[in-house]
């Protein structure tokens, strides 16, 4: 007599689980960008979470502390800043370190994705908008 083997019972029934605990997990929403008249701050950490350094396309909530800003300053005749923050969920017990340097051309801003080392050595400031924003539901 042969019996069946449970195994594949057992992987079908750990994928209907997974995928019904899975099934509420998305993306986080994106953020709307503020209009140009909003505070410099709140654009600038609008849009580091629309990137996905910044988690915006991660399942896993993030968490982000120690957010910072820096610039205006220049370099090579741009206008630049540089967001920063240590973001925690997507790893297990330690931070990722975010960064995105963000160009200012005509009161417009944009990701520019070249070295980040751009920012290094440049004053920094708080930049309590971003885990605000991050929190926040739109």
């Amino acid at each position: 007599m042969s019996r069946a083997c449970p195994l594949p019972r057992l992987g079908v029934l750990l994928a209907s689980v997974a995928g019904s605990a899975l099934a509420g997990c998305s993306a986080r929403p994106s953020i709307p960008l503020p209009s140009a008249t909003a505070p410099l701050h709140e654009r600038l950490a609008a849009l580091a979470l629309s990137r996905p350094e910044f988690g915006s396309l991660s399942l896993i909530p993030v968490r982000f502390a120690e957010s910072r800003a820096t610039g205006p300053f220049l370099d090579e005749g741009r206008t630049l800043y540089c967001v920063s923050s240590r973001m925690r969920g997507r790893t297990f017990g330690r931070a990722e370190r975010a960064k995105v340097v963000i160009e200012e051309k005509a009161g417009v801003l944009r990701v520019i994705d070249e070295d980040k080392e751009t920012c290094d050595f440049h004053r920094t400031e708080p930049l309590p908008e971003l885990e605000t924003m991050a929190v926040a539901k739109p």
